[in-house]
């Protein structure tokens, strides 16, 4: 499997980046590979592919690579190509390996009978990306939408499906030729009650199929992530009666759906680095005004906290953070603009390029910040914004004694 993740770093990845996109590649590398400036001129992208096989053995640091191409301005969507890719190898692994385990029970003596497929059997890729599909496979994708339907409907006979969802619903790419999604029992789908209220948000991987049915807590105004393709997305935060989940809502016409206490249920939606990404109007259904869920209040705090300083210290690098902070001070260098942000915890960098260095933000500010990527650099960490970063001034200092307005802040986080 890592042979196959080095050829997407290879072939998808260095291979179609520009020699300057390469270059920044190489130096925002630099001190994980260990690249002297020597080597730095030397290593071409072959040379730099073995060394991250080397160094990133799990996936020959398809990861960091994504990472990096995120923070590279101009470099179009072949972070979202890699990403895929990434996906693609381990479906095609966790098949494999179940196909391994049902070989394996074959060979044993056994009167037990090998098990349906599951919901989990279907590709995300074709049913993300997959073109307009032949009439026979229209007829299994409505077969296979028809019964989720139905399961929907004989839960609580609340699920009111919108217009344009039902026209979607047809369309909706599935792989054909495979027998519709089979209606989970009861005990299956139903998740072990949590005995402590969770402060940080569920995590789920890969493509789910199965049904949701969360309420909305709070979402952001739609946004452009992508200037140069011009294209949009929203942030939202969800919860069952048990965990609330981060969102990343990429058809922005769903914004009507995410208001805050409106019941829905998702399905067909991708779990990736802590969010799930909801890609299609016909992955959200809308609940009936009078259904409610009973949401703790200590959830919905939880849900919208703001983790300490200190505490983002001790959390592992990778993880992305939400919050309102404090800004301590200001710096613009390279192109981008570093921010230090404190409380009575302690204080850390954050680091913005590209449409984000636009904001208007001064020291004394406090600003809301999501989807930013705990980072560490030589001697410390520090936050940095990607791809589907966005942040938000909410709180204006006062120009005149910045200072002053700083300390009030701070006596009050």
């Amino acid at each position: 499997m890592v042979n196959k993740y080095k050829k997407i770093v290879l072939v998808q990845g260095l291979e179609k980046m520009s020699d300057y996109q390469f270059r920044m590649v190489k130096s925002l590398l630099n001190k994980e590979l260990k690249l002297t400036k020597k080597l730095q001129e030397e290593y071409d992208r072959i040379s730099i592919a073995d060394l991250m096989e080397d160094k990133f053995p799990n996936d020959a640091g398809l990861g960091k690579l994504i990472n990096v191409c995120e923070d590279i301005p101009d470099i179009g969507n072949l972070p979202e190509i890699l990403k895929k890719e990434r996906t693609k190898v381990k479906n095609k692994n966790k098949q494999q390996l179940k196909a391994a385990k049902k070989r394996s029970k074959e060979e044993e003596p056994s009167i037990s009978q090998p098990k349906s497929p599951t919901n989990k059997d279907v590709d995300p890729e074709t049913a993300k990306n997959a073109p307009s599909l032949k009439k026979k496979g229209k007829k299994t994708i409505k077969a296979g939408m028809s019964t989720t339907m139905k399961l929907i409907k004989e839960k609580n006979q609340l699920l009111t499906p919108s217009a344009s969802s039902t026209q979607q619903a047809e369309s909706f790419p599935q792989t054909p030729h495979r027998p519709p999604p089979i209606a989970p029992s009861s005990s299956s789908v139903k998740r072990k009650r949590l005995t402590n209220t969770p402060k940080e948000p569920s995590r789920e991987d890969d493509y789910q199929t199965g049904l949701k049915e969360v309420t909305v807590l709070k979402a952001t105004e739609p946004f452009t992530y992508e200037m140069k393709e011009g294209k949009n997305m929203f942030h939202a935060t969800v919860a069952t009666e048990n965990e609330f989940f981060k969102v990343k809502v990429f058809d922005v016409s769903l914004k009507e759906k995410f208001i805050p206490d409106n019941v829905i249920a998702i399905s067909h939606y991708y779990g990736c680095d802590g969010f799930l990404e909801i890609y299609h109007d016909s992955c959200v259904y809308e609940i009936k005004s009078n259904s409610k869920m009973d949401i703790k209040p200590m959830l919905k705090r939880n849900a919208s906290a703001t983790p300490k300083i200190d505490y983002l210290y001790s959390q592992q690098r990778g993880i992305f953070v939400d919050g309102v902070f404090l800004v301590h001070k200001k710096q613009v260098r390279n192109e981008c603009i570093y921010y230090t942000i404190g409380d009575k915890t302690g204080m850390m960098e954050v680091v913005v390029y590209g449409r984000l260095t636009n904001i208007d933000c001064e020291a004394g500010d406090k600003l809301r910040l999501f989807c930013f990527e705990l980072d560490s650099t030589a001697d410390s960490c520090q936050l940095r914004s990607v791809m589907h970063s966005h942040m938000k001034v909410i709180n204006k200092g006062q120009p005149n004694n910045p200072d002053s307005a700083m300390k009030t802040s701070l006596e009050s986080l």
